[in-house]
C-alpha cells in the first residue's frame, strides 16, 4: 500500500517513469558498499521518524527491522528533559538546534562541545528565561531512546544467518542518516555490541547519493522496482 502511494504521488507530480528502491539499499550504495557481493553488510539508518536496521547480501535484503525511535524521538526527549529538570518550555526548533550543537550519546567525549545558552518560557512564572545546557544533560536525556536502538540491533543480529553474521563480525556495522551525527554514538554502539561501527561519510546524504547511483544504473540492479 505504501509503495502504491509513493508511485501514485510521483505519477501525479508528472513523472514519466517511476522506479522504487528500498531505503537501506540506497543507503548502502551511497556509502560505497558493493551490494552485489556475496557478503553480508549491516546498515543502520537513523532517520527522522524511524531507525532501519538491515542486513544486505547479493543485492537483496536478508533481514530488515524498523523501530519508531529516531531523530524526532530524540528531539522530544530533549524537550521533555528541559521541562523536567529546568522547568523550561521550548519548541521543536530549539530542541533540534540543541541536538545539533551539543547532541551526544555518551557523557564522556574526547572533544566535548561547550555548553550552550537555551531560551524558553519558565513553566513556573511564565516569564522567558535562559539556561545553560551541556552535552552531558543531552546524553542523559537520549539514553533510553539509544538503549532501544541498541536492543533492536542486537535482535536483528540474532536473526541474521550464521554465514552473514561472520561477515558482519569482520566488517562491522555501518551507521548512516542524521542520527549518525550524534557525538559518541559509534563508540557507544561498539562498546555495547562488541563490533566495530563505521560512520558513513556525510551520512545525511547517503540515501540521496545512493538513489542517484541507482537511477544512473537502473538496468544493472535487480532490486530496483518498476
Amino acid at each position: 500500500m505504501e509503495k502504491r502511494a509513493v508511485r501514485d504521488s510521483a505519477e501525479q507530480a508528472g513523472a514519466k517513469e517511476v522506479y522504487l528502491i528500498h531505503e537501506p539499499m540506497a543507503a548502502a550504495l551511497g556509502i560505497g558498499i558493493d551490494v552485489e557481493e556475496p557478503v553480508g553488510n549491516m546498515i543502520i539508518d537513523i532517520g527522522g521518524g524511524t531507525t532501519g536496521i538491515t542486513v544486505i547480501a547479493l543485492a537483496g535484503i536478508v533481514c530488515d527491522q524498523s523501530i519508531r525511535i529516531a531523530g524526532d524521538e530524540f528531539t522530544a526527549d530533549i524537550m521533555e528533559a528541559l521541562r523536567r529538570y529546568h522547568s523550561l518550555l521550548i519548541g521543536e526548533r530549539t530542541a533540534e538546534q540543541i541536538k545539533i550543537q551539543v547532541g551526544a550519546a555518551m557523557k564522556d567525549l574526547e572533544n566535548p562541545p561547550d555548553d550552550i545558552p537555551v531560551n524558553g518560557r519558565d513553566l513556573v512564572t511564565g516569564i522567558p528565561k535562559q539556561v545553560m545546557v551541556s552535552f552531558q544533560e543531552v546524553a542523559e536525556a537520549l539514553d533510553k531512546s539509544i538503549f532501544k536502538i541498541e536492543e533492536a540491533i542486537l535482535k536483528a543480529l540474532e536473526t541474521t544467518p550464521p554465514e552473514l553474521a561472520s561477515d558482519i563480525y569482520k566488517r562491522g556495522l555501518y551507521l548512516t542518516g542524521g542520527g549518525a551525527l550524534l557525538r559518541g554514538l559509534d563508540k557507544r554502539l561498539s562498546a555495547k555490541i562488541k563490533l566495530p561501527v563505521h560512520i558513513a561519510d556525510d551520512p545525511l546524504k547517503s540515501v540521496v547519493r545512493g538513489t542517484g547511483l541507482a537511477l544512473k544504473n537502473y538496468q544493472r540492479f535487480p532490486f530496483i522496482m518498476r
